[in-house]
């Protein structure tokens, strides 16, 4: 859809962000945002000669910065903090790097600053997140989730979150009014559409996501594993598995919902929301990132989103099955529960050893076939 009055300088940055970076499809992300080439170009040429003040539009007073001198830098400095509070030193430096102020003292100088400017919060050595993994390139992993709820005037805000794991990138916040399937479907679409699809995807266990168990797949997750898109269950009561995730969600409460004490309605914090989700891409220094931005490390998928589901094929020798409404079929001469959400659905059956079985949604294996138990595995 085109660039609506409201959010048009936010998806002017990220556009030309996205689009400046080594070997950006120009004319992919131009689709994927709903504009003409024309347009994605001009802004392109504007940011090239203005910075990001070119992407104002032109009634707009441009911005000059003045030589910096000691007093200044301390009042951006501290503006700097007042508009983050819970950034550190070592972040604020890296910003104020980042907006090319010259001769930005160092963290410990920015310590000082904050100290006599009473800015300082008491110290607090928080527990770092444990560092499992990380994916290796953009799109590899996306890891999803609901922040609880916020209450929102009379209703209850569920905020979505997805981000992608190897660069920190938040594709989505969505301020949501429930946690149901179709709502989620709904951001994902856009999501997709926007950044194309990644390879995996890390979600919780629960409605709408399904379980780590056998056989608990649901709607939401059948649809993405049609899509090609590798699903995967955190850790039954270990949210280290999704470490980075969590993580997020702290910052975001820690910079975005603690901020207000009581939000007006579900629009109040959707604006919230866009408003720091570019702070959070294109501005705040990341220390897992060595104080780069996320924007740094991210690039849009080269998957894009299919404008219908891909069929469902397996190869001509292999063992096919139509799953019942009960979520079960038959092979072997016994019934086998594979998951109600593929009802109606073709699933393939491959054997792994003797007397044992994969049977396989698309490319994912959705349960394991054992005659040796008594019940399904």
């Amino acid at each position: 859809m085109p660039w609506e009055e409201c959010t048009c300088m936010s998806l002017r940055w990220e556009f030309v962000n996205l689009a400046r970076a080594p070997d950006a499809n120009v004319s992919e992300l131009c689709r994927r945002f709903g504009v003409s080439r024309k347009t994605g170009y001009k802004w392109l040429g504007r940011f090239a000669s203005h910075g990001p003040e070119g992407l104002r539009d032109r009634s707009r007073r441009p911005h000059n910065s003045p030589r910096r001198t000691t007093p200044e830098t301390e009042a951006r400095i501290q503006r700097l903090r007042q508009d983050h509070e819970a950034w550190g030193p070592r972040k604020l430096r890296r910003a104020l790097q980042r907006q090319g102020v010259e001769s930005v003292p160092a963290a410990s100088t920015i310590t000082g600053i904050l100290a006599r400017k009473g800015l300082l919060r008491p110290d607090r050595r928080l527990q770092r997140d444990w560092q499992r993994f990380e994916a290796e390139a953009p799109n590899k992993l996306l890891q999803m989730d609901f922040k609880g709820h916020v209450p929102a005037g009379r209703q209850r805000c569920h905020p979505l979150t997805i981000i992608d794991d190897h660069s920190r990138f938040s594709l989505c916040i969505a301020a949501c009014t429930d946690e149901r399937r179709e709502t989620v479907q709904t951001q994902l679409t856009r999501v997709f559409e926007r950044y194309g699809l990644p390879e995996r995807i890390l979600i919780d266990n629960g409605s709408p996501w399904g379980s780590a168990g056998q056989g608990d797949h649901t709607r939401l997750t059948a649809w993405l594993i049609r899509l090609g898109i590798g699903v995967s269950h955190g850790r039954p009561h270990h949210p280290e598995t999704r470490g980075k995730n969590e993580r997020f969600h702290r910052t975001l409460v820690a910079e975005v919902l603690s901020r207000k004490a009581v939000w007006r309605d579900i629009d109040e914090l959707q604006q919230a929301f866009d408003a720091w989700r570019d702070v959070y891409n294109f501005e705040r220094p990341h220390d897992a990132l060595g104080l780069d931005v996320p924007a740094s490390r991210y690039r849009p998928s080269p998957r894009p989103f299919p404008s219908a589901l891909p069929p469902v094929e397996y190869e001509c020798d292999a063992e096919v099955r139509k799953v019942r409404d009960n979520g079960q079929i038959k092979f072997g001469g016994r019934l086998w529960f594979v998951g109600k959400a593929f009802y109606g659905e073709p699933v393939a059956i491959r054997p792994v050893a003797t007397d044992a079985w994969d049977v396989y949604y698309c490319r994912q294996v959705i349960a394991h076939l054992d005659p040796t138990t008594k019940d399904e595995v």
